[in-house]
């Protein structure tokens, strides 16, 4: 709860002398009265400067009860506030405002929006435009754009009144509409103002008793794209703050919390989708954190009304400190096109040290790119990885799935040498594996702490000189795939282009497959990759087990992973298993292929 101001005591003495201030004046001017008759009227003296009282106003966080008693600093009590004219709808209304890019439908009771369609994405498997508006937690907790306040009381009020709008039936954007309400005590302006962007101009001024009313525009129950247990559990809160981005998780998220400015932005998000607030002034920005829970079926095909599971819905409401607002809010994909073209305001610091007037209204803070989060460690290949592959898309296929074979094919190629080298040193360390057992045996007699082990180490390193051979290089090829592919799992994860993106059988290459064609071809194709390369250092019946464990093992995990990470981890084990069948050919590769199967003990 934020801290309210005391209203100012009353000060007696002041009283007493201003009551005799007046008393004096009003005998002059009694006295003087013979005189202005006879040399014709004049103006009244004007009162000495320190008989003059200023009034201050009172702290925008004060109460509506404070703010009526609230004395002024020495001087007589301030008159209650005029009542205001009433203004109330009569019946209930709807206004629609329309672009190419979204079809929102406000209504006039609590001047809310009860419909968010976004044209540009569908709702599988209806095929119709995305409903960004979870209806069942909206109904439940609230619709986007109504006012949060800290009187739960006022707050239902401010919901449910019958506003007056300006506009009615379907307004083209750009446009704007008003909302506005009043019943003698409490007056509502709420003013929303639309362009071709995914981002709406908000306006919002509550007074109660003639004294403004903290109220915060929100978003505050989730969005509608989610249906199953991850949908809602990637949804997060996140706000820029200076440089750097938090990231909250619905478990950490506190419900009706207070989070102070600045903030460049703020908002809610889920995988592909957000709602983000830009405030006009950051460093008087308050953000509220609101968390509720919905029941949804534990199985979305079969749903039943008692096998169900509770969910988090998060949401968010930001304001000013001062009770006015003006901001805008980001309301759309999280698409790197559409994120980097809107711009937060910065703060007065920030402008005053960049040498800019923080009151021009031109200056531009961070843009909405850091809603897309590539990875904390990988993000530095993700992000780039990324831009690559929809160049790919745009520049040279128009299909997400060919695009992804065609990266892994350019990946594949250029990191090609270091493949070569890497299997060529285990194939190496394979050659080298009698050898090094017969050196090992030497000195298994010896205590671990022996210094005569120090002599069977030195042999050790003078056989990896005398053949070229590095322990460590047999790894060389896992550890080049390994931050690719975890770079590929974290730009698929986030990246609303591969959305409903189809390729051959696979109708949303951001899901798993349907068929389970690509874990079959991943498992398969790893079991014939090991069995193709030497396992240096590795007894022959372990190899056995762990050429069959471990492609059994990935194959499992590849059943949940995005198609399209599917298609990369497959391609790439083709083209390594291509690579290994030439290598194997090479009289360097047959050479090697001998001393492994004499190893085993085969002829």
């Amino acid at each position: 709860m934020p801290d309210f101001q005391n209203p100012q005591q009353q000060d007696p003495g002041a009283q007493k002398r201003l009551l005799i201030a007046f008393a004096l004046t009003f005998v002059v001017i009694m006295l003087m009265q013979p005189l202005l008759k006879k040399y014709g009227p004049q103006q009244a003296p004007a009162k000495p400067a320190e008989q003059q009282q200023t009034q201050p106003e009172p702290a925008p966080s004060q109460t509506p009860a404070a703010a009526a008693v609230a004395a002024t600093s020495g001087a007589a009590v301030a008159q209650p506030a005029p009542k205001a004219e009433a203004k109330q709808a009569s019946a209930e209304t709807e206004t629609v405002i329309e672009n190419d890019l979204f079809k929102i439908t406000f209504i006039n009771r609590g001047a809310q929006v009860k419909s968010w369609l976004l044209k540009k994405y569908q709702d599988q498997p209806h095929g119709k435009p995305l409903e960004l508006i979870n209806s069942a937690a909206a109904s439940k907790f609230g619709y986007p754009l109504s006012l949060w306040t800290y009187d739960a009381g006022l707050r239902e009020k401010l919901s449910s009144a019958l506003y007056v709008s300006d506009q009615s039936g379907t307004v083209s954007a750009p446009g704007s509409v008003t909302f506005e309400y009043s019943d003698g005590d409490l007056v509502v302006r709420k003013k929303f103002t639309f362009d071709h962007s995914y981002v709406v101009r908000v306006e919002a001024q509550v007074t109660q008793g003639g004294q403004p009313v903290r109220a915060f525009p929100a978003w505050p129950a989730g969005f509608g794209d989610t249906a199953n247990l991850p949908g809602y559990a990637a949804q997060k809160i996140e706000y820029q703050a200076g440089d750097k981005i938090e990231r909250i998780e619905p478990k950490k998220v506190s419900g009706g919390a207070t989070l102070h400015g600045p903030f460049h932005w703020a908002g809610a998000t889920d995988q592909y989708f957000a709602a983000v607030f830009l405030p006009d002034e950051p460093e008087a920005a308050d953000l509220v954190t609101l968390h509720n829970e919905v029941e949804i079926p534990k199985n979305p095909d079969k749903p039943s009304a008692t096998d169900l599971q509770k969910v988090p819905v998060l949401g968010v409401a930001l304001g000013n400190i001062r009770g006015n607002v003006r901001q805008r809010i980001f309301v759309g994909p999280k698409a790197l096109d559409a994120l980097d073209s809107v711009h937060s305001s910065l703060t007065k610091s920030e402008a005053t040290a960049l040498g800019i007037n923080p009151n021009d209204p031109m200056h531009r803070g961070p843009d909405l790119t850091g809603l897309v989060d590539f990875g904390r460690y990988f993000g530095f290949i993700a992000k780039p990885l990324f831009l690559w592959l929809k160049w790919t898309h745009d520049h040279w296929v128009a299909n997400w799935g060919w695009s992804i074979l065609i990266l892994t094919v350019i990946i594949t190629v250029a990191t090609l040498p270091l493949r070569i080298s890497g299997m060529k040193s285990m194939m190496k360390m394979a050659k080298i594996q009698p050898e090094m057992k017969s050196i090992q045996d030497k000195y298994r007699k010896y205590k671990f702490n022996d210094p005569r082990k120090a002599d069977m180490q030195k042999e050790i390193n003078e056989l990896y000189k005398r053949e070229g051979a590095s322990p460590v290089g047999g790894c060389l090829p896992t550890v080049i795939q390994l931050p690719f592919l975890i770079a590929f799992y974290s730009m698929l994860g986030v990246g609303i282009e591969l959305r409903h993106a189809p390729w051959l059988w696979i109708k949303d290459l951001s899901s798993p497959d349907p068929l389970y064609l690509l874990p079959i071809l991943i498992t398969i194709s790893m079991f014939v990759v090991q069995k193709m390369t030497p396992q240096a250092g590795m007894d022959p019946a372990q190899a056995k087990m762990m050429a069959f464990m471990m492609p059994l093992f990935i194959g499992y995990i590849s059943l949940n992973l995005a198609s399209g990470l599917g298609i990369y981890w497959a391609a790439s084990n083709l083209l390594q298993m291509a690579q290994q069948t030439v290598l194997n050919r090479t009289e360097f590769g047959r050479q090697m292929r001998e001393a492994q199967l004499k190893r085993a003990g085969k002829k």
